[in-house]
């Protein structure tokens, strides 16, 4: 322990990066209030602040000083400090959703005539993005490709490709990029590289130090871990960030809320407990879907039967596989949503990275990108399932159950 946080005070955003990550989760951009006298950082219920005597010289745009929490807002930016620590990156934007953030990514740095290189298998607002709105409004072409296959990413690489994107982990197939090798093809080729790694939180994953330039996070997910609140950053060079806030923040909008930034602070404080628990329970959930016969297939990385297997483990670290799979039941449309139907405590819903688990079933109909998924999701749909924080032998005893309830007892 440093001896700043010793002896009682607060470290600031200098003092972060020689912090190991557990203490950066509880005193990443904390303040204490000079009001009150309060430890935590106190909500700043505020959208305009104290402008100086003499405003004519001020940058009506900056997002540092505070005058308008567009640009700018006091709970935005210690959750910003947080969050770059964590990431290690220098700098990050936060935004009122992680589509905000995807956007303001693409906004920010693409313009007409651009070519994009994006994973055949996305999350289905950037396959819209990318294969409809920004080819249509503003002639970005882009080519989907498989990340798991590193010959077709290099040969998807044109003179004006600016960006390659792609997710760590896959939404929803869990198909694994191997980000390093992605990160050199794009480099060798003048392209920078973003990743969506919300499926993939620090500190089990840091795509930065393998090459990336931006990372982005849906914080509505994991780092918030309490279904309460909606957020999403983009962390990396502080030069590309502030073109960002300049860009996509202070002339597009897509501010967070200062209660909403407070709530993703108060929860991203237990983010290496939480992911400690997701992770050691989603293994245990796959390994038992795996041995059911009820069960048609179980995508999960920590699986040896997961098609990256390999990759996830070498890239990881010995670190978890996430806390994200997919799997189905034998059965039509029908039999999945009976299945859903009979649990108790896994919740159906929308989202991940709860503290309850969540699950979703998603039939086979055309999605955007479904026809890239495995052919086992074409055959029977796929049902997501985020494990939660519950103890695992009570998840597995409510998935038996389940199937028991929908195909009777073995």
């Amino acid at each position: 322990m440093s001896e700043n946080v010793r002896n009682g005070s607060r470290p600031d955003k200098h003092d972060l990066a020689s912090l190991a990550f557990a203490t950066q989760a509880v005193h990443g951009g904390n303040t204490t209030d000079s009001a009150g006298g309060a430890i935590r950082t106190p909500i700043v219920m505020a959208n305009s602040y104290l402008l100086p005597d003499d405003p004519s010289e001020m940058d009506w745009s900056d997002t540092e000083t505070l005058s308008y929490t567009r640009n700018s807002g006091f709970n935005q930016i210690c959750l910003q400090t947080k969050l770059a620590a964590l990431e290690r990156g220098e700098d990050a934007a936060v935004f009122a959703t992680g589509v905000a953030a995807l956007h303001a990514v693409f906004f920010s740095l693409l313009k007409s005539g651009d070519h994009v290189v994006v994973g055949d298998v996305t999350y289905e607002a950037v396959w819209r993005l990318m294969a409809e709105l920004l080819p249509e409004k503003y002639r970005i072409e882009t080519t989907f490709v498989d990340m798991s296959d590193l010959e077709a990413v290099r040969a998807a690489m044109r003179p004006n490709t600016r960006l390659v994107h792609t997710e760590a982990i896959a939404n929803p197939t869990t198909k694994v990029a191997d980000v390093a090798a992605i990160a050199e093809i794009a480099h060798a080729d003048g392209a920078l590289v973003s990743i969506d790694s919300t499926f993939t939180p620090p500190p089990f994953f840091r795509p930065l130090e393998l090459g990336v330039d931006l990372v982005i996070h849906s914080l509505t997910k994991y780092i918030n871990g309490h279904g309460d609140s909606m957020g999403g950053v983009v962390i990396g060079s502080r030069r590309l960030v502030s073109r960002i806030k300049s860009e996509a923040l202070v002339d597009v909008g897509g501010s967070i809320s200062p209660f909403n930034a407070w709530l993703i602070m108060r929860g991203s404080v237990t983010l290496p407990l939480r992911l400690r628990q997701h992770f050691s329970s989603a293994e245990k959930v796959a390994a038992f879907l795996q041995t059911d016969p009820r069960v048609a297939y179980v995508y999960y990385p920590g699986l040896e039967s997961h098609p990256q297997h390999e990759v996830a483990a070498r890239q990881f670290r010995g670190r978890g596989y996430g806390g994200m799979m997919a799997f189905a039941v034998e059965g039509d449309p029908d039999t999945q949503n009976r299945f859903v139907s009979n649990l108790k405590i896994i919740t159906s819903a929308v989202s991940l990275g709860h503290d309850e688990s969540l699950i979703v079933h998603v039939a086979g109909e055309a999605r955007g990108g479904s026809e890239n998924y495995p052919e086992l999701f074409q055959k029977y749909g796929h049902l997501r399932l985020s494990v939660g924080l519950e103890d695992p032998d009570d998840l597995i005893a409510d998935l038996s159950a389940a199937l028991d309830a929908t195909f009777g007892t073995n």
